[in-house]
């Protein structure tokens, strides 16, 4: 199967899941902490602004493959049928579009991209 073929919003979909692991992860080793400081901090790094924020960073750096950033695309300008809960269409849209290149990546089992971009957001995030 061509993972480029997928629904952009179905890519989101796993990119979510995939961030929202690799974000647990990070926290719950570096915190050591209780669950709900755990999810307060988590929002940080996984919220539509955060990410839409963090996408504007790598589009800067020049971040991403000619692929990928065909992918962020597919996946900023789909169409969704649900409305975003707590922020603009925009920044939804950009969220949409990082998550959709997590999921890209993970799908097609592109193991070191997917390293690199997952730690470039949780560091991008620190720096803020």
């Amino acid at each position: 199967m061509d993972i480029k073929l997928l629904n952009p919003l179905t890519l989101a979909y796993m990119g979510d899941a995939v961030l929202d692991q690799h974000v647990r992860e990070y926290i719950v080793l570096k915190l050591q902490s209780k669950p709900n400081r755990l999810h307060q901090v988590s929002k940080s790094y996984v919220s539509a602004k955060s990410q839409a924020q963090t996408l504007e960073t790598l589009f800067e750096m020049n971040w991403f493959t000619d692929e990928e950033r065909d992918i962020v695309k597919r996946g900023r300008n789909a169409k969704s049928h649900t409305k975003a809960k707590n922020t603009d269409i925009q920044t939804y849209r950009k969220s949409s579009g990082l998550e959709a290149v997590i999921g890209f990546l993970y799908l097609d089992h592109q193991e070191e991209r997917l390293e690199n971009l997952l730690d470039m957001i949780v560091q991008t995030v620190n720096e803020r």
